[in-house]
């Protein structure tokens, strides 16, 4: 299994407004292990930075006024990602941005999703957190995976740490929230339940909504993994 864990930063929020990509990161993953492929390379959008932007990211128009534009480097980037399934967080805000630049490039693929498919982890987070905040400063702190080094964001750094997220989300054992609290016996004291030799226990059982969102997860596992034990057949 091929997956491209993929990031860009761009000059503004809004390609419809004329906004282009001056940065994009991607990395290899192959059967869930980083195989130290990537593609890396900052663009020239032939146009200014917002300031708000410019504080996200802290890339100027000084510094990629040398940068080649996206026309130069459009194959090398499709050639990079064929086949694969790409890994990125809001996929809709990157694969926009993407697509509009083969646009405007008047490349034979008009949108990236006709050569990879897409996994958005801020969709799967959502699935396995939901009510949370799942930004990925947020999923770092809840799975443990360090971003001291992200103090202005940068599509390679950005890549590395969803890798890390995206596999950590992925890979580990998922907290059910469930606790002890959740399995109190009625026996109201301890000399009761000594003579009690069946004792009626609280059985908390799972809603409709757990029950599905169980089974959501369940397809994810066998989805990354190819097979899931837990799937029911």
């Amino acid at each position: 299994m091929r997956q491209i864990v993929l990031d860009t930063e761009t000059t503004g929020l809004e390609p419809r407004q004329g906004h282009r990509i001056i940065e994009i990161g991607a990395l290899e993953l192959i059967d869930r292990q980083l195989t130290g492929r990537q593609f890396h390379v900052y663009i020239n959008p032939e146009r200014e930075i917002e300031q708000g932007a410019l504080e996200v990211h802290g890339i100027t128009e000084e510094f990629l006024r040398d940068k080649p534009r996206f026309a130069e480097i459009a194959d090398d980037l499709i050639s990079f990602v064929d086949g694969a399934e790409l890994v990125i967080h809001n996929a809709p805000f990157d694969i926009g941005f993407i697509d509009n630049e083969l646009s405007l490039t008047g490349h034979e693929y008009t949108s990236i999703t006709a050569i990879s498919t897409v996994l958005d982890t801020l969709e799967l987070a959502k699935d396995l957190h939901p009510g949370q905040r799942n930004s990925l400063d947020a999923l770092c702190k809840r799975h443990d995976v360090d971003n001291s080094s992200r103090t202005l964001h940068g599509a390679l750094l950005d890549a590395e740490i969803l890798a890390d997220v995206y596999l950590a989300m992925t890979g580990g054992q998922v907290d059910l929230g469930l606790s002890l609290e959740s399995t109190v016996s009625t026996v109201e004291d301890d000399e009761a339940a000594a003579h009690t030799e069946h004792p009626d226990l609280f059985v908390l059982k799972a809603s409709d909504e757990e029950l599905a969102q169980h089974e959501a997860r369940l397809k994810d596992i066998e989805k990354q993994s190819g097979h899931c034990l837990y799937t029911r057949t």
